[in-house]
């Protein structure tokens, strides 16, 4: 995992930066050239995706970020 950490950070980053991008760009009536699929779904829908897509990415980011070998179980 450690090797992949920087892979698994830029995926993240991407996905909710696009996320947050087209949030925006859509609010002053703008889209995203390869996001314009979402709005035949309809526009909640395409909201919720986006806000999905800006979640999944801090997740990604986050365990990506965390270092799991440092904790010791509770239990013995």
């Amino acid at each position: 995992m450690d090797k992949n950490k920087g892979i698994f950070s830029l995926v993240g980053f991407l996905l909710a930066g696009i996320g947050f991008i087209s949030i925006v760009l859509s609010l002053i009536g703008a889209e995203l050239s390869f996001l314009t699929w979402l709005d035949s779904l309809g526009r909640l829908v395409a909201f919720l995706i986006k806000i999905v897509m800006i979640l999944l990415g801090i997740v990604i980011v986050y365990l990506a970020q965390s270092d799991f070998k440092g904790e010791e179980s509770i239990i013995e």
